[in-house]
């Protein structure tokens, strides 16, 4: 549980990042912040965001290495092993969240202050930005294929391993203990990297607000809601 717990505690950071700014805005009908706040956000959104990643990566190789090497599970992951890989997954992602966020607000904003979104995120932020953006939307590329699209596919690399070794059981009781075990994760998994790869792949230019929107909800209110 030492996994899950961390991941637990990770989701309750991120709703509360979102979700209660997210309230009091829908309450007052005002949704006025200031620039530091702005940014403050999308540091944290970034940073826990690039955080579950991680550690959703490392849950698969957890799940992994107990169903595919369920004799060597003690040895391979022990208590020491599952302390460093949750310590990468949260300050793995640190540098990269401050770094973007500084990129993002060093840019010139001009015209309208105002965002149709209920957080603080790059794709609405970069639609205020003054001038040419190509070269941000590329670092969102490069950023999004480091920390969405590399996991994913070990993600996907791991539960190919499962799924082959969970085909082999002799028992169909078995076979359902194993996908049990797997289920909720993969749940999980498909919906945040699913919803996050359409938000921050798609040009500014192309993505509109309104599913925009909704598709940030998986990743932001749903997901959370699913964790045990």
């Amino acid at each position: 549980y030492f996994l899950l717990n961390n991941f637990s505690f990770l989701e309750i950071c991120y709703v509360t990042v979102t979700v209660p700014r997210m309230l009091m805005d829908l309450l007052t009908q005002k949704g006025n912040i200031s620039l530091v706040a702005c940014a403050a956000q999308m540091c944290f959104v970034l940073t826990f965001g690039g955080s579950e990643s991680l550690l959703l990566t490392t849950m698969a190789y957890d799940r992994y290495v107990a169903i595919c090497n369920p004799l060597h599970y003690p040895l391979v992951m022990n208590h020491k092993v599952c302390v460093q890989l949750a310590i990468a997954s949260w300050v793995g992602v640190v540098p990269g969240g401050i770094g973007k966020t500084c990129q993002i607000f060093s840019l010139p904003f001009c015209g309208s202050n105002k965002i149709n979104h209920f957080f603080y995120d790059i794709p609405p932020i970069l639609k205020l930005v003054c001038g040419d953006t190509f070269l941000n939307e590329m670092t969102v590329y490069v950023v999004t294929v480091v920390y969405i699209i590399a996991p994913f596919l070990l993600i996907i690399i791991s539960y190919g391993k499962i799924i082959t070794n969970i085909i082999k059981i002799s028992s169909a009781r078995g076979r359902v203990k194993a996908f049990s075990t797997c289920s909720s994760h993969l749940i999980v998994v498909v919906l945040f990297y699913g919803t996050a790869t359409i938000t921050y792949l798609k040009p500014k230019t192309n993505q509109s607000e309104g599913t925009g929107k909704v598709i940030s909800l998986f990743y932001t209110v749903l997901i959370p809601t699913l964790n045990p």
